[in-house]
């Protein structure tokens, strides 16, 4: 009776354990644009979103990489980009830091929690390998259905380029679940099927009380866009005016909403952009449809962060939850449609006619255009190392958050989250792993935030650095360098005080000669640290 007692005792000991550390869903969507989100001044219909705002923390000056498995890598790592084997996005080599998937050299995040008793779940886009060794059955995902590449069609297992039968699985699919080859059901709508995998993960193991990291890695609002007619309709005519009055509203909403300083002003435009009165009538009605679609996107996908919130609550869990919601880089430029590589295949299969748009035949982006009033105030977006291919959207609720409802201006970075889920699941992250040397995690957790405790977790001594195929940046506290020229040369780098010049226009490396040389010597330690190699390595042979 003693050695049952006892037993029992231990037993009720590891559910208390295990109710004491919050479950994690971590969600991410695919180029969402800074002013997208209603909390955070956007014209788009985000209602549960702007719900988690008020019931957590934003944060106006969150950090990613400019491309998404790059952020992916950091993310799940809490390392800078090479250090996690992501030197360059769609890379594989043979040289150390781009191998095109998650390095030996860190322990992946779900990878550690499982260990640590944890399930582990994951639907959406991987983007961090193509091979079986590199999936995320074999990264500490229990459950997993997931697209390998970086694009997909929403809601078809149609290709979107052609190379892709011979990159994935020996002409197989795109898809897998649980390591093996899948195939996407026709006519199922990504974000949709998404959400339903994920909540039947969750559901799946609820009873034996085991608290769970659920990766919701949508595919939304990525390029090609596409999304049910209803969600796109109640945006019609609202984009008639065009792309650059859209990004001057924005930039006064994000004013509004506290989000920018009052005395934000807008950067120069990229020079790809045509101003929108050149166009002719036809060529601005399917502008405005592209938006019109996209925000129907933006809008779908709210709705199922509300589906998976509402399930959370009714099965009793949400309390417990930490949400973390986020976009991993910034609004997106490309067009592929028109690709000298690319364009001759697509076009082939797909359309950008305008009855078409918004269809599963359709191929369509917003565009540099589009992505401007997106990344407003913020120069540039997704593909460029400065603010507006970087700063994006992070909303934090749940457990141990306080001061709810309010906006943190602190910096901090992609790398935080994992240091932050390690510390509420009660992890310490480990020095070696399978016989591997771990590099140490580059983030600090984000709970002295989160918890009221502190302002900053990082202080003016941290150095934040990235480089990705020859474009550059490094932040030391508020001053930043950012090289965007090719080939790459330390005297290409630009000055910036962000924390006066958030469009990044001012260049102050004439002007302030001393600190300009500080920063150099700070990227050429960094860049040697964490093994940038210039110019970017060739593609292996196998």
């Amino acid at each position: 009776m003693l050695i049952s007692s006892l037993f029992s005792c231990q037993e009720n000991s590891k559910q208390t354990e295990a109710r004491l550390r919050p479950n994690i869903l971590l969600i991410v969507a695919d180029d969402l644009g800074y002013a997208d989100l209603g909390s955070y001044g956007g014209d788009i219909d985000t209602p549960n979103l702007d719900q988690l705002a008020k019931e957590g923390i934003r944060f106006s000056r969150f950090h990613t990489a400019p491309y998404c498995a790059v952020s992916r890598a950091m993310m799940l790592s809490g390392n800078f980009n090479h250090v996690a084997g992501m030197g360059s996005q769609d890379l594989v080599t043979d040289v150390v830091g781009y191998e095109g998937m998650l390095s030996e050299r860190i322990v992946p995040v779900p990878q550690l929690l499982q260990s640590a008793g944890y399930h582990t779940y994951i639907t959406g886009k991987w983007h961090l390998g193509l091979t079986p060794e590199a999936n995320p059955a074999q990264k500490g995902f229990e459950k997993s259905f997931i697209t390998l590449e970086g694009g997909a069609n929403h809601f078809s297992n149609w290709l979107l380029f052609p190379d892709s039968p011979e990159l994935t699985y020996g002409h197989q699919s795109l898809y897998t679940e649980n390591g093996e080859k899948a195939v996407w059901p026709e006519g199922e709508y990504s974000t949709d099927f998404y959400t339903d995998k994920l909540i039947s993960y969750i559901d799946s193991n609820l009873e034996d009380e085991k608290p769970f990291f659920a990766f919701a890695a949508y595919t939304s609002p990525h390029w090609p866009l596409q999304v049910p007619e209803k969600y796109w309709k109640k945006y019609e005519g609202r984009y008639d005016e065009g792309y650059e009055k859209l990004r001057e509203r924005r930039l006064e909403s994000l004013k509004k909403a506290g989000m920018v300083s009052p005395n934000a002003q807008l950067p120069e435009l990229h020079p790809s952009i045509k101003a929108w009165e050149s166009l002719s009538a036809e060529e601005k009605a399917k502008e405005a449809r592209k938006m019109e679609i996209y925000a129907g996107m933006v809008d779908n996908l709210d709705e199922n962060i509300g589906r998976l919130i509402s399930h959370l609550k009714n099965k009793g869990i949400y309390e417990n939850t930490l949400i973390v919601f986020l976009a991993d880089n910034g609004a997106a430029a490309e067009d592929f449609y028109y690709h000298e590589v690319f364009g001759p295949y697509i076009q082939k299969y797909y359309s950008d006619d305008y009855e078409d748009m918004g269809t599963k035949k359709s191929f369509i982006s917003y565009g540099p255009q589009w992505a401007e009033a997106g990344s407003a105030p913020f120069r540039y977006f997704k593909s460029y190392t400065t603010e507006g291919g970087m700063n994006t959207p992070l909303i934090i609720a749940g457990p141990g958050v306080k001061n709810i409802g309010t906006i943190s201006d602190s910096f901090v970075t992609i790398m935080d989250l994992a240091p932050t889920f390690y510390q509420d699941a009660k992890v310490d992250y480990p020095k070696t792993w399978k016989g591997n040397n771990i590099t140490p995690l580059a983030g600090s957790s984000l709970n002295p935030i989160l918890s009221g405790n502190e302002v900053q977790i990082h202080d003016s001594t941290y150095v934040f650095g990235l480089e990705h195929r020859e474009r550059a940046m490094l932040r030391k506290g508020n001053w930043k360098i950012v090289n965007l020229e090719k080939p790459f040369k330390n005297e290409n780098f630009q000055l910036f005080n962000i924390l006066n010049d958030l469009g990044e226009q001012e260049d102050l490396k004439d002007s302030l000669p001393i600190k300009f040389q500080e920063m150099i010597r700070e990227w050429d330690r960094f860049s040697e640290k964490v093994g940038v190699v210039i110019p970017t390595p060739q593609p292996s042979n196998h």
